[in-house]
């Protein structure tokens, strides 16, 4: 069969490049195509050196000729990068580093709640025990700017970061306790010190302690999140590429709905942050003296029912612990103990989030640090007078 020029190119044009609103023929990627029979050579000329961009370019090609124009078709595509393009981009993104914002870090995860109060720092801070029990190196960064909480939990309140020298540069070096690296601004403020600052300012000390810090290797860095979808949110994602994101959520129907909305944040198209899955909090209550029983307080199965609805993961359901409260409050993580129903309950969810990074790391590309100009469907409103 002989391969039709036109045809191809008229296919290719179902292709877009990451991050370009244009199709690959009308962006100018496509440099060329040239035809042998069933033979051809696709010529792309990318504007990103990112190898998972590249990748996903030739994989894209091969598909969509094989799949429009001719299932048998030999395909060879010769992929250029536009080196001053790579340049810039490099120039614009000096803490990018072959796909990863921290060298040493092999997974970021982003822990979020739609709402306040439904226990989102407690399931970090024993995420991030059991996951270290596990074997994995953790670090938390306690984004929650306005309302930092990893110092009480870790016990470490009175504690402050040091400086070290690496690499001829002076750089933060992590809390650590139980085994994890901790960071969060509650280190360089006073217990009754209320933090009163906007959005640029939250950002500039966030980015110090992301990268001015020395993580060392790590395993998981969970970002502990504030509640809702605002400024700070956008924030860690533009600087970080994050491998995936765990929304936190109790079972009621008010906090149902604050959550769909985290959900709809991460997956928006100006986001794509992929969601690793949901965690139901507060789920059931089961008295000692009726070990058997089971009380709904805040709803049944609200976080398996919007799971299901929403097409992510269930990752587990917590129940509600006087003790798990107990233990975040005297500093000392509920998931240290060796044995209970809910510390095999935390255990659960941390191999189901380690299961979901690995299935998402295998099939899906390298998390890259989003760029936003404008929020789709935002718009200023003038007041008037």
């Amino acid at each position: 069969m002989k391969l039709d020029r036109k045809e191809i190119l008229k296919a290719l044009e179902s292709i877009s490049v990451a991050g370009e609103g244009k199709n690959m023929v009308e962006s100018g990627a496509i440099q060329n195509v040239l035809t042998f029979g069933d033979e051809v050579v696709v010529e792309v000329l990318l504007s990103t050196p990112a190898l998972h961009i590249k990748k996903r370019a030739e994989v894209d090609i091969m598909k969509v000729i094989h799949e429009k124009v001719y299932e048998k078709a030999k395909i060879k595509v010769n992929i250029k990068v536009d080196a001053q393009a790579a340049a810039n981009e490099k120039a614009a993104n000096p803490n990018l580093i072959k796909g990863k914002a921290i060298p040493g870090i092999s997974n970021i995860v982003a822990i979020a709640s739609g709402k306040g109060g439904v226990g989102k720092s407690t399931v970090t801070a024993n995420l991030a025990v059991t996951l270290a029990k596990m074997g994995f190196s953790i670090g938390v960064l306690d984004a929650d700017i306005y309302g930092p909480s990893m110092p009480i939990m870790f016990d470490v309140e009175n504690e402050k970061p040091i400086s070290v020298e690496i690499d001829g540069k002076s750089k933060m070096k992590p809390v650590e306790s139980y085994e994890i690296k901790i960071l969060s601004i509650g280190f360089f403020t006073k217990p009754d010190q209320a933090v009163i600052w906007r959005g640029p300012m939250a950002a500039k000390a966030l980015n110090q302690m992301i990268f001015d810090a020395d993580w060392g290797q790590l395993d998981f860095l969970l970002i502990d999140l504030p509640p809702g979808t605002g400024d700070i949110h956008l924030s860690i994602m533009q600087s970080l590429p994050i491998t995936g994101a765990v929304v936190v959520s109790t079972p009621q129907t008010v906090a149902l709905a604050d959550a769909r909305k985290g959900v709809s944040m991460f997956l928006s198209d100006a986001i794509k942050v992929p969601v690793l899955g949901i965690i139901e909090n507060m789920a059931y209550f089961t008295p000692e003296e009726l070990p058997n029983n089971k009380y709904y307080i805040f709803g049944k199965e609200g976080a398996k029912n919007l799971a299901e609805d929403l097409n992510v993961p269930l990752l587990g359901e917590i129940p509600l612990v006087q003790s798990i409260r107990e233990a975040g409050d005297f500093g000392r993580p509920y998931a240290m103990q060796e044995a209970s129903p809910t510390v095999d309950a935390f255990k659960e969810i941390a191999r189901n989030v380690v299961q979901e990074v690995v299935d998402r790391n295998e099939n899906l590309p390298p998390s890259e640090a989003i760029k936003i100009t404008t929020m789709a469907g935002c718009s200023a409103v003038k007041g008037k007078k």
